[in-house]
């Protein structure tokens, strides 16, 4: 026991001297090393408590040194033990780190979750502090951008069957992007930053983006000025053959690298019949430093607002690329699964959604439900009960006031402010007949239905899948 106890000091403090040169901003090498000596102290505690407390937890460790100048949002924690937390930012790197763990080398698989950004919270522009994020990825040694073509695929059918309105989808590769900023003159230790600001060029102008990449960061202005002749380039597979024949572009292995899989992608986008929704666009960087190869980020064209509004300002909607070397962080042996996927923003797909419906004056439609049992006189409860049992039988979506005599134009009322199109109205005489009258809420039209043909009917009139809509 005493043995334990002392190497469990030996780990605390060897994770407080890991913290320290964090904060001091110590040399990256300096940092693995104490890292590595902070891992084999754990491992010698056995794999009950250590490998177990590393499961469970999800220290900074984790996430730090794989967002660029986004670390800044990450929400910092600790725990009673004073170590440092965080909550996750996103669902790649906790997915990278699963990987790693369970040493998977092949899957493909989706994730809805909760993220957490440390941001100034913009509800009209879809930003949030807490919010879902629903993310597609595919892990495993494959023939080059065949998984990242399905990834876009994946991408541009979401955004169709949503029905939210025109996109495009932006796409660059960061291998062109560090090979545009090696043959312009950008010293090695400035690319991630400068990567940094060419990223806000969908936001802001190109004189502000270069202003502060001359006055913030130190940038030569001749050398801006060279970025600013390839970022503001934006076309088709035409554009990626034009860089092929740069003279400058063409004589770095990094940029033609990139270069050759982009042409190879709009190959397979035009064979999956949506190259016309890409847009291969130099301005795009992704300021995530886990990002290596192919990235892309979809944004809408033309969102709607009310008359006298502002457009819905949410930037993109969907985004996501090749990360080959994040898996290899998180294995003790460096082992490397290469990755792509894409993350699908659900607050900023609803922001838009709602904003649309107002524009057109359409209320919201808040459940699924396809029928309302209602009553039309008195002392009709076990009818309903009856036939509401019925319904869920057959699989149909129903259900009813949770009152004994509830009157009939409030069960109405209620099925047009919950969006519900249908009503199947049980009466006295309805009952003698053995039939049942249904009510289009919409057009307020009444047919009487044999009870038989009752599921069938509601299902040949709610055929159209649901929408969110």
């Amino acid at each position: 026991m005493a043995e334990r106890a002392a190497l469990e000091e030996l780990v605390r403090l060897q994770g407080e001297r890991v913290r320290g040169l964090k904060q001091q901003k110590a040399s990256t090498e300096q940092i693995e090393e104490e890292v590595a000596k902070l891992l084999k102290l754990k491992a010698q505690l056995g794999p009950d408590e250590g490998k177990h407390k590393f499961v469970l937890k999800t220290p900074k460790e984790t996430l730090t040194g794989k967002y660029g100048e986004d670390s800044k949002l990450i929400y910092d924690l600790k725990d009673q033990g004073g170590e440092l937390l965080s909550l996750r930012y996103d669902l790649t790197v906790p997915f990278a780190r699963y990987l790693a763990m369970n040493k998977l080398t092949n899957i493909k698989r989706y994730h809805i979750a909760k993220v957490y950004r440390r941001d100034n919270p913009a509800m009209t522009r879809g930003r949030y502090r807490e919010f879902y994020q629903c993310d597609f990825d595919i892990a495993g040694q494959f023939d080059p951008m065949i998984p990242d073509a399905e990834c876009l695929k994946i991408m541009c059918e979401i955004l169709s069957s949503l029905q939210i309105g025109d996109f495009l989808v932006k796409v660059n590769d960061r291998r062109v992007l560090d090979g545009m900023f090696a043959v312009c003159g950008v010293p090695d230790t400035k690319f991630r930053t400068i990567c940094s600001s060419v990223d806000k060029l969908d936001k802001v102008s190109w004189e502000e983006v270069k202003n502060e990449m001359v006055g913030e960061k130190g940038l030569a202005p001749e050398v801006a000025d060279l970025i600013g002749d390839y970022v503001q380039q934006h076309g088709g597979v035409s554009l990626v053959e034009q860089l092929l024949q740069d003279p400058k572009l063409s004589q770095n292995k990094q940029a033609l690298e990139g270069l050759g899989d982009l042409k190879l992608l709009f190959e397979y986008l035009t064979l999956f019949g949506i190259a016309d929704k890409i847009s291969f666009d130099l301005s795009l960087a992704r300021g995530l430093d886990y990002y290596t190869g192919v990235i892309y980020e979809a944004v809408l064209l033309q969102p709607l607002a009310r008359a006298g509004e502002e457009p819905l300002g949410v930037g993109s909607v969907a985004a996501g690329g090749r990360y080959d070397g994040l898996v290899g962080m998180f294995d003790p042996k460096g082992r490397k699964v290469p990755c792509v996927g894409l993350s699908i923003g659900v607050e900023r797909i609803f922001s838009i959604v709602e904003q649309r419906l107002e524009a057109l004056e359409e209320k919201v439609r808040t459940t699924e439900t396809q029928v309302l049992v209602a009553s039309a006189q008195k002392k009709l409860l076990e009818e309903r009960l009856k036939l509401v049992s019925e319904l869920w039988d057959a699989g149909i979506k129903a259900e009813l006031l949770y009152k004994k005599n509830p009157k009939l134009l409030n069960q109405l009322q209620y099925c047009e402010e919950a969006g519900i199109p249908l009503v199947a109205i049980i009466g006295e005489q309805e009952l003698k007949e053995g039939v049942i009258k249904l009510r289009s809420v919409a057009s307020r039209e009444e047919v009487d239905v044999r009870r038989g043909d009752l599921v069938e009917e509601i299902k040949r009139r709610t055929s159209q899948p649901f929408c969110i809509c």
